[in-house]
């Protein structure tokens, strides 16, 4: 007469292949979440920069000349009463001026303690007074169509 005994639980091979799927399902996941989590943080410079540029227009229209950089921050009617980083902190404004004050080029620039830092791609983006857009990578290469979306 043969005994058959009622067990519950998992084998140690079975462990062990549960967790050899789960670190390949993490290896996987983790950077395509990281780089996508870096891309959604690029709009927090896009909608800097567009507030810069809606900014820069209504001054025009007061003042007949562009805001500079020390009026960046200076409230209205004097200046275009922004902040000197974007919404959420991830990138510095810096705003260049012409000296006849009719051009503007405003830039966001990666803050690295930010937690940006390693979005290489996307290092620094701007616009100007004609609204082009242009976007650098860490080697100063042209990355405006990826930078941009």
């Amino acid at each position: 007469m043969t005994h058959r005994r009622d067990v519950s639980g998992f084998t140690l091979l079975e462990v062990l292949t549960a967790v050899v799927v789960v670190g390949v399902l993490a290896a996987i996941a983790i950077p395509s979440w990281r780089t996508q989590l870096l891309r959604a943080r690029r709009g927090d410079a896009t909608a800097a920069l567009i507030d810069v540029q809606k900014a820069q227009d209504k001054f025009f229209g007061r003042q007949a000349r562009y805001a500079d950089a020390a009026q960046l921050t200076t409230p209205a009617p004097g200046g275009l009463g922004l902040a000197a980083t974007s919404a959420r902190g991830f990138y510095r404004i810096d705003l260049v001026t012409s000296t006849d004050g009719l051009a503007f080029t405003a830039t966001a620039s990666v803050v690295a303690a930010a937690g940006q830092a390693e979005d290489t791609r996307c290092v620094a983006l701007s616009i100007d007074h004609y609204g082009q857009r242009r976007a650098v990578d860490s080697d100063g290469n042209d990355r405006t169509p990826d930078c941009w979306k």
